[in-house]
């Protein structure tokens, strides 16, 4: 189990911060162009070297659910730590950077290596290190100004999707500070969908940064939901990444269909 929630949070809400400011909301009314939604997404400021982001997180499928804490330490296009624990113990970590995947878990005495591509295949998802990074600071997870999206007001939000056949995405804004409250990702012919929700935002210092984020996961094997709830987030705090696999521990190997 603990495999698929590390999976998850790379893959793929909350207490309130201490010392952080909840963020009012605008409701879009008429339509506005993609340009200009894109534009005013990317004002956001994101200006910071490193994110420690302490949150708790409840995981749940159609066989279980499993409430745990989490430490995910963001060196800014370097590398992504995250930690899971039970009752204060790591029982699960997993390392990330733009090359490379790393994770072990101690139910099962069990590690991984690998890159996106091999864990992209197996999650049945196009993934990279920036998407992942981006869902966890509230940023659209693809690249908006090099994609063809068309624009509409959908549910009081401002909507860019895609028009590809093979997958659909699709992203909503509040009206206020164009923050993203919904990513959606949907491969039809393969029965597979991703949303990523967003129920607030907080400002940290210039920063406004999501407090909640509720990944919800549908493909053949059912369904798989993830709330995620940061309760401290603290920016340009100086850390080290530790990482090491503990002896006599089972390296896996993710076999994919041809």
């Amino acid at each position: 189990m603990l495999r698929y929630i590390i999976v998850s949070f790379l893959a793929l809400a909350m207490a309130s911060c201490k010392s952080a400011a909840s963020v009012a909301e605008g409701e879009a009314g008429s339509a506005m162009s993609s340009s200009k939604i894109i534009a005013k997404h990317y004002a956001n400021k994101r200006e910071y070297r490193t994110m420690y982001i302490k949150a708790t997180a409840r995981y749940e499928d159609e066989r279980q659910t499993q409430n745990v804490t989490a430490d995910i330490r963001i060196i800014k296009d370097e590398a992504i730590l995250v930690s899971i624990r039970f009752f204060g113990i790591t029982m699960a970590k997993a390392l990330i950077t733009p090359s490379e995947v790393k994770y072990y878990e101690k139910i099962n005495s069990e590690f991984f290596e690998g890159d996106f591509t091999t864990l992209s295949r197996w999650l049945g998802t196009d993934l990279d290190f920036y998407k992942v990074q981006n869902m966890l600071t509230g940023e659209a997870l693809d690249n908006l100004n090099t994609s063809k999206l068309k624009s509409s007001v959908q549910d009081k939000m401002y909507k860019l999707e895609s028009d590809a056949a093979a997958t659909n995405k699709a992203y909503y804004f509040e009206a206020r500070n164009f923050l993203i409250k919904k990513q959606e990702i949907f491969q039809p012919a393969k029965n597979r969908g991703l949303t990523i929700t967003y129920p607030g935002h907080q400002k940290h210092g210039e920063m406004l940064l999501p407090a909640a984020i509720q990944i919800d996961a549908v493909q053949d094997q059912g369904k798989t939901n993830i709330n995620i709830n940061y309760t401290a987030v603290t920016i340009n705090e100086e850390f080290t990444l530790p990482y090491s696999v503990p002896s006599g521990y089972e390296q896996i190997f993710i076999k994919l269909d041809e």
